[in-house]
């Protein structure tokens, strides 16, 4: 099963065109990756709002380009830093993190 919903995907191409998607997709790797550093020092800290925001962001970013799963994950994660709840993260950003690692590498794929 593709992580990224090429039926939202093809879509976002038709809208931006494809020249466009590939520098959006160049723009979530770069972003990604920072994003996942915030929610761990975010965490790490102590900081709901700074965990909070970056999950909203990368749950954002990844329902653009259909990675349903990842959205999915960052909004639970986003819920958590909203409550204040940092202590019920559990494995939840090691999870989060393997879904990013697979949206990536699908995105890389889909560019043209």
């Amino acid at each position: 099963m593709p992580v990224i919903d090429r039926t939202t995907f093809n879509e976002l191409k038709q809208i931006s065109g494809a020249e466009f998607i590939n520098e959006l997709i160049d723009t979530f790797l770069d972003d990604a990756p920072r994003l996942y550093a915030e929610l761990k020092s975010g965490l790490a800290e102590g900081n709901a709002d700074s965990f909070r925001r970056a999950a909203h962001s990368l749950k954002s970013n990844a329902a653009t380009f259909g990675a349903g799963r990842l959205a999915e994950l960052a909004k639970d994660l986003e819920g958590i830093g909203r409550e204040n709840r940092l202590g019920d993260t559990g494995d939840r950003l090691n999870v989060l993190n393997e879904a990013l690692v697979s949206a990536c590498d699908e995105l890389r794929g889909l560019k043209s």
